[in-house]
């Protein structure tokens, strides 16, 4: 019955977003304007890291598409509160785990979908990447979303309007964004805001996926960011299901 219900809930929001093209547009439209108009200015800079410029904001691009688009997902789900749609379903037989399943995988898949583009974008502007370090790359979307989005839908079921959910939303991911390096490896920084980034989760990701970028798979940096992975999507899945829960959602 999990499965059957997943797969409804999933196909229903599939459908809603085929028919929302600004969304799937405007969702990849910031990663691609700092590919264009960021990545020119890094080639010649030396960054301190393995591989060149490209290797080392793409990676980071992607896990931004993810940070910043499964974050903001909960912004759909307070709209359906206030229409009504959350309450039809609480009175159907539908299982509370699927309605959260169903909407966490579709954010999968389309950002998924929108990392394919960045990347084929990024190698039509010079990126040289190995075909696993790209896959593994996606894999790493792919945990990152079904993570932020467990989280952000279940922020929007404890909060009643966009106003108290935007600035919670806003006040976390800047500082995730900034301490994470995704821009530009922290080494370049000083050294105690290079400490303080490895207390930041998403540092973890993105360091992984810049080693799997140049070809590099047996490391400390793919450890650790495969621990961190499973285990936030792990406990923002749970999370989000007690959440779902309790809420009678």
């Amino acid at each position: 019955m999990l499965l059957h219900d997943t797969s409804l809930i999933f196909g229903r929001y599939l459908r809603q977003t085929v028919r929302s093209r600004f969304q799937i547009f405007f969702g990849i439209l910031m990663p691609l304007l700092h590919l264009l108009f960021f990545g020119p200015l890094l080639t010649e800079l030396p960054l301190g890291s393995t591989g060149d410029s490209w290797q080392v904001l793409v990676p980071g691009l992607l896990l931004q598409l993810g940070l910043f688009g499964a974050s903001f997902a909960g912004f759909s789900l307070i709209i359906e509160k206030s229409t009504g749609v959350v309450e039809r379903m609480r009175v159907t037989p539908v299982s509370r785990l699927a309605l959260l399943l169903g909407r966490v995988l579709r954010d999968a898949l389309l950002f998924m979908f929108q990392a394919v583009l960045l990347v084929l974008a990024a190698l039509v502007m010079g990126l040289r990447a190995p075909l696993a370090g790209v896959l593994i790359g996606f894999a790493f979307v792919g945990l990152l979303t079904v993570s932020l989005a467990s989280l952000s839908y279940a922020l929007a079921m404890k909060v009643r309007t966009p106003q108290e959910f935007g600035p919670v939303i806003n006040s976390l991911t800047m500082p995730a964004m900034l301490l994470s390096g995704l821009m530009l490896p922290m080494t370049l920084g000083p050294a105690w805001l290079d400490v303080l980034s490895h207390f930041t989760p998403f540092r973890y990701l993105v360091d992984a996926v810049r080693d799997a970028y140049v070809g590099s798979y047996a490391t400390a940096h793919m450890l650790y960011g495969a621990l961190v992975a499973f285990a936030f999507a792990l406990l923002a899945v749970t999370a989000g299901t007690r959440v779902f829960r309790r809420a009678g959602a």
